[in-house]
């Protein structure tokens, strides 16, 4: 995955995910809207054949690349705990 950040600002980040479909930047904007601290997380795609981007503005000084490495986190150990079930089930 490659990211290429085309705008930070204290409470404002848009990057750009090359090659990527929508699948994780939609999964990731969903995360981050349950941060109390983020006011928008959403994917924009000017076309459907351009790489989408992610846009997120945070409130009350939270970094938003903070913001974005922590809904990643939490996607990660979602998916950790999935493959954990999963592996339980096929075991039994």
């Amino acid at each position: 995955m490659k990211l290429k950040l085309l705008e930070l600002t204290d409470d404002k980040a848009r990057i750009l995910f090359e090659g990527e479909a929508n699948t994780y930047i939609d999964a990731l904007a969903a995360e981050l809207i349950h941060d109390p601290k983020v006011d928008v997380a959403q994917r924009r795609q000017a076309f459907r054949f351009t790489d989408p981007e992610l846009f997120v503005t945070t409130t009350g000084g939270r970094s938003p690349l903070l913001a974005i490495t922590d809904a990643a986190k939490r996607l990660s150990g979602y998916a950790g705990e999935l493959l954990g079930q999963m592996k339980a089930l096929d075991t039994a």
